[in-house]
């Protein structure tokens, strides 16, 4: 299972959106109500981690290309 973070929509101009975490399969239909109290819900995309390298093909292993960031 997943945990997916949800926030309610903010039904009022001065409402903030409370956010909280569900458990679920990746299969599951996002939520559109909360579990607990049917107020509207949207899930909330957040970064995730990971790395990606791509070697140019003159560069040696293990060291960066020509234009890869690392260097001024």
């Amino acid at each position: 299972m997943t945990t997916y973070v949800y926030e309610t929509i903010p039904q009022k101009a001065d409402e903030k959106p409370q956010h909280f975490e569900f458990a679920q399969n990746m299969t599951d239909p996002p939520l559109t109500q909360h579990p607990e109290t049917g107020v509207p819900v949207r899930r909330v995309i957040i970064g995730g981690y990971g790395v990606l390298k791509k070697e140019a093909a003159s560069s040696p292993p293990g060291q960066c290309g020509p234009r890869c960031g690392c260097h001024p």
